[in-house]
């Protein structure tokens, strides 16, 4: 995909701009935001910006990129690009914001590694940057037609129809489109955006999960963001105000659906559900979709949490683990009991101590893996699960916030 010329030129400064990239991401952001106030404000998550975590997303995706091109030059990482453009086009990115981006990110470069940016580095960083904007702008393209929006214009309004308290930090919200026709139809796994128009008037803007099954409806269910006790770890501003203000009634802006890790409807192969925390939101969107199904399936459902009190979805997950035909919930806590649990008529659950290990489980062969949580977690369980001999292909999983990447 890349020009010979260009190929050499990448693959000789490629280590110097990896080695550099935090820096120069960091000039980027600063120069970008100084330029559009109104990206920061409107667009990017300010949590993350703090945090620096959209900034190593953002540079580890263009060397990941650049390694490609090099290692597998008549391929392209459509995973990585995947997972990018599905994220871009829930937030309605549009393609003329691509030059701008590309403007403040070469000053950056030239800023950060002076006189070795030479005019065949532009030319040559200049093709990897464009290969890559235009396969994004594509597919963005291609998923805003199919989910029946025009470029960039994602928002609906959605009245919030109700609220159910999961735990003490987890919110159900019931959403249905403000003009009476029904919500897009969405395949589970997916997410949706919502934006929410803060008190200093910003229009923030964050992805969950679809958490179950409404009739023309949407149904997210929120983690509140608690501060981390340092300045580069805020209190999470939109979870914040969603479980502060929002309780019946009132409007949010919600864009269709998207996410390509999703429960595909063919074979019959056994499935694995891993996860963590509020990452369980995708897995019990799943979940019921298999139960309301009738699936047959040969089903695990893996979860690890603090403790019994923290786990979103406890009785939903027996609940549909017991319409299941063949079904099996297993979790582990850090604090709280081992054995077997059974309330009433819902389906019995595993309970062990400590982190999640899937060792200890016979994982059938031929399954099919969906993973959610925080990318130390999925790191964990996808080495468990590749040591018991599940490939490396039917391993999937899902990031809430920038995707770090897993390998």
């Amino acid at each position: 995909m890349l020009s010979p010329k260009s190929a050499e030129t990448v693959r000789a400064t490629l280590p110097a701009v990896s080695g550099a990239i935090g820096e120069i991401t960091t000039r980027f952001y600063e120069r970008l935001f100084a330029a559009h106030p109104e990206l920061l404000r409107d667009l990017f998550n300010r949590g993350n910006q703090a945090n620096g975590s959209q900034r190593q997303a953002l540079a580890g995706s263009i060397a990941a990129f650049a390694r490609h091109l090099l290692e597998h030059p008549d391929s392209r990482p459509d995973g990585l690009l995947g997972r990018i453009a599905h994220k871009h086009a829930s937030l309605g990115v549009r393609e003329e914001q691509y030059p701008i981006v590309r403007e403040h990110l070469f000053a950056a470069l030239a800023e950060v590694l002076g006189e070795a940016v030479t005019d065949d580095v532009v030319r040559a960083w200049n093709e990897v940057y464009w290969l890559m904007a235009h396969a994004l702008i594509a597919t963005e393209k291609r998923l805003l037609r199919e989910a029946g929006v025009r470029d960039g214009a994602v928002w609906r309004p959605y009245r919030v129809a109700g609220r159910v308290e999961e735990t003490d930090e987890v919110a159900t919200f019931l959403l249905w489109p403000a003009d009476g026709a029904p919500a897009p139809v969405s395949r589970p796994g997916q997410y949706v955006s919502v934006q929410v128009q803060l008190p200093d008037g910003a229009r923030q803007i964050r992805q969950y999960s679809l958490s179950g099954q409404l009739d023309g409806g949407v149904q997210i269910s929120v983690k509140r963001v608690a501060a981390g006790g340092r300045p580069d770890a805020p209190e999470g501003e939109v979870s914040g105000y969603l479980h502060a203000h929002v309780h019946g009634g009132e409007t949010l802006y919600v864009s269709p659906p998207f996410g390509e890790v999703v429960l595909s409807d063919e074979g019959d192969g056994p499935l694995l559900f891993a996860s963590a925390g509020i990452g369980c939101t995708p897995m019990i969107g799943m979940l019921s979709h298999l139960a309301a199904t009738g699936s047959r399936r040969r089903i695990i459902t893996a979860h690890a949490d603090r403790s019994p009190a923290t786990h979103p979805f406890r009785t939903d997950l027996r609940r549909l683990t017991g319409k299941l035909a063949d079904a099996t919930a297993e979790v582990w806590y850090e604090e709280g009991g081992t054995g077997r649990e059974t309330e009433g008529a819902v389906a019995s659950m595993t309970v062990r101590s400590g982190l999640m290990d899937l060792t200890q489980l016979a994982v059938p062969v031929g399954t099919t893996a969906y993973l959610c949580g925080p990318v130390p977690f999925m790191k964990a369980v996808r080495a468990q699960l590749l040591d018991s001999g599940v490939p490396s292909a039917a391993i999937h999983y899902e990031v809430f916030g920038p995707d770090l990447g897993l390998l």
